[in-house]
C-alpha cells in the first residue's frame, strides 16, 4: 500500500508540474496549433506526422478546445512513462529506494520539457519506453505473449511518429549479438505481421498521396538537419537527464558487473547501435531521447544493490543529487519568467547552446518559446481587419506558414479557419465559394512588401497591421486586406496549390 501511495504522489507531481512551467506571457507553440487543426480533418496520415495525435486533437476538440486538455494529452503520456518505468523496476526486482529513485530521476528529466508541449514526442517517447518494457518482459519470461505485445506497440508507435522504425534498426543486430535464437521462434513473425496490420491504413495512404513522408524527410534534411552538429547532439544527450546521469552510467555497467542484469545486454547493444545510427544521420538531439527511460530502472535497482550495510546513508543523497541539479534545469530548461526577463539573461542560455535555431545562428530567446510568442497579437489583428470586411462569407484568409494560420483558427473570436500553401493546410484550402476578398499574413522577410503581385488582382490593398513582439519569432510579420478580386481567385489559389502540392 504504501509503494501504491508513493507512485499516485509521484503522478500527480507530474502533472502539477507541467501545468506551472509556463508563464502565463507565452502562448500555445506554433506546431500545436497544427496539431490541434487536424483533429478536424481527420484522415489516415498527414504531410509531417502519422494519424495518431489527430485522435487526440479531435478528442480534445470534442472537450471545447481548452489549453488545458492541450497540456493534459503530453502530461498525460509523461505520467504513463513513469509507470512503465516504475514497473519495470518492479520486474527487475528493485525495492522501495529503487522505485523512488527512478521515478525522481524521471520526473526531473528533459521529459518535463518534452512533456510541456501537445506534440507527438510525448507519445513517441512513451512507445519507446513501452517497447523496451515489452522485450524486458519477454526476456525474463519466455512467455510468447509478450512479443505480441511488441508488435502491437510498434504498430501504435509507428502511428505516432516514424522514427520509432530506428529503434527496431538498433534492435536486430543487437538481438543477433545477445539472443540470436529469437529468430526461429514463429511468433516473432507473426508479431510483425500484427504490426503491419496495424500500420497498413498508414502506408496505404501514403501511397495514395505520393508518399509526402519522403519528401517531408528531404525537406527537413536540406533546411534543418544540415545544421545538426555531433558535438552539439552529444552534448545534448548529457544535458537531457544531467541530474541522474549517474544512474544511466550505473545502468550500462550493471549488464557487464550484475550477474541479474547479464541476459539483459541487448539493451546495451541497442543502445549503442540505435545511437550511432542517430549520429550517422546526424539526427536532432531530441530523436533520441526514448532511448533513456528504461536504463533509469536498470541503474536504480542496480544502485540500491550497491548501496548496503555501511553506505546506506548514500541511498537520500543520490535522490538529493537529482532534486538539487532540476534547480538549474528549471531556471533554462522552461518559459517560466517573461521573455524580457530570459534576453536579459541570455547568457546563462548562451552558454548552454539554447539560443542556437534550427537556421544555425543564435538568437535572443530559445527557438520553442520565440515559438511560443505573437500568436494570440496575430489573431487579434487579423480579426479586426475581418471585421472591417462587408463580405466576410466569401473572404479567405492565407497566411505564410502553418504556425500563423493555426494560430488564426485557434485564438480568433470569428471561428475563422486560415490557410496557407504550408504543411497539411495545403489540403484543406476552401474552394467551393467563389473568393472575392482576401487578408495575407506575410512573414517579415516577405520580399514583396508593396503587393506588387496582388495589384493587378485586387480593387484595393491595404497594409492593417504587424506583429510588435519583438520576441516573438513571427516579430514582423504583416497583415494585408486584400478587397474587391478582379479576376477568378479560385483558379489562382488552385495553381498554387498544385505548384505548392509534394510529389
Amino acid at each position: 500500500m504504501k509503494k501504491t501511495y508513493i507512485l499516485l504522489f509521484f503522478i500527480v507531481l507530474k502533472f502539477a508540474i507541467q501545468y506551472v512551467i509556463i508563464g502565463p506571457e507565452y502562448d500555445l507553440h506554433r506546431d500545436e496549433y497544427l496539431h490541434l487543426d487536424q483533429g478536424k480533418h481527420l484522415a489516415w496520415g498527414y504531410l509531417s506526422v502519422p494519424p495518431f495525435t489527430s485522435w487526440h486533437s479531435w478528442l480534445i476538440l470534442a472537450l471545447e478546445n481548452s489549453e488545458f486538455w492541450v497540456k493534459f494529452f503530453p502530461a498525460l503520456y509523461g505520467a504513463l512513462t513513469l509507470l512503465i518505468v516504475w514497473k519495470a523496476i518492479e520486474i527487475l526486482e528493485g525495492d522501495l529506494f529503487a522505485l523512488i529513485l527512478g521515478s525522481t530521476a524521471i520526473t526531473f528529466s528533459v521529459l518535463l520539457r518534452i512533456n510541456m508541449l501537445y506534440q507527438p514526442n510525448s507519445v513517441d517517447v512513451f512507445f519507446w519506453t513501452l517497447l523496451y518494457y515489452t522485450l524486458l518482459r519477454y526476456i525474463k519470461s519466455e512467455n510468447n505473449n509478450w512479443l505480441y505485445a511488441t508488435g502491437i506497440v510498434l504498430g501504435l508507435g509507428f502511428l505516432n511518429k516514424y522514427n520509432i522504425l530506428f529503434q527496431i534498426i538498433g534492435l536486430i543486430p543487437a538481438l543477433l549479438i545477445t539472443n540470436r535464437k529469437i529468430f526461429t521462434n514463429k511468433h516473432l513473425y507473426f508479431a510483425g505481421a500484427v504490426a503491419l496490420l496495424i500500420v497498413l491504413p498508414n502506408l496505404i495512404w501514403q501511397y495514395q498521396n505520393n508518399f509526402p513522408v519522403v519528401y517531408h524527410m528531404k525537406l527537413l534534411s536540406k533546411t534543418q538537419l544540415v545544421n545538426v552538429k555531433t558535438a552539439d547532439f552529444l552534448k545534448e544527450q548529457i544535458l537531457f537527464f544531467m541530474g541522474s546521469i549517474f544512474v544511466l552510467i550505473t545502468a550500462f555497467i550493471s549488464f557487464f558487473r550484475y550477474p541479474p542484469f547479464r541476459k539483459f545486454r541487448l539493451f546495451f547493444w541497442a543502445f549503442a547501435f540505435t545511437m550511432g545510427l542517430f549520429i550517422f544521420l546526424k539526427a536532432k538531439g531530441y530523436y533520441a531521447i526514448g532511448l533513456y527511460p528504461i536504463f533509469l530502472s536498470f541503474g536504480s535497482v542496480y544502485i540500491e544493490k550497491l548501496l548496503t550495510s555501511k553506505i546506506k546513508w548514500l541511498r537520500p543523497v543520490t535522490v538529493a543529487v537529482i532534486l538539487l541539479s532540476s534547480i538549474i534545469l528549471f531556471r533554462v530548461g522552461f518559459p517560466t519568467i517573461s521573455p524580457q526577463e530570459m534576453a536579459e539573461n541570455s547568457q546563462r542560455y548562451k552558454d548552454l547552446g539554447l539560443l542556437r535555431w534550427e537556421d544555425g545562428h543564435d538568437h535572443a530567446l530559445p527557438q520553442d518559446f520565440a515559438d511560443m510568442l505573437g500568436w494570440k497579437e496575430l489573431a487579434a489583428k487579423v480579426d479586426a481587419t475581418y471585421e472591417k470586411l462587408d463580405d466576410k462569407q466569401h473572404t479567405l484568409v492565407l497566411c505564410d506558414n502553418y504556425g500563423q494560420a493555426g494560430a488564426i483558427n485557434y485564438y480568433s473570436k470569428y471561428g475563422i479557419q486560415a490557410v496557407t500553401m504550408n504543411a497539411d493546410y495545403i489540403n484543406w484550402v476552401p474552394l467551393d465559394e467563389e473568393i472575392k476578398n482576401v487578408i495575407l499574413v506575410q512573414n517579415a522577410d516577405d520580399d514583396d512588401k508593396e503587393r506588387i503581385k496582388e495589384q493587378p488582382l485586387f480593387e484595393k490593398i491595404s497594409l492593417t497591421g504587424k506583429v510588435e513582439n519583438k520576441y516573438a519569432r513571427e516579430y514582423g510579420a504583416s497583415i494585408y486586406q486584400l478587397v474587391s478580386a478582379k479576376v477568378s481567385i479560385n483558379k489562382i489559389i488552385k495553381s498554387d496549390i498544385e505548384e505548392n502540392r509534394w510529389h
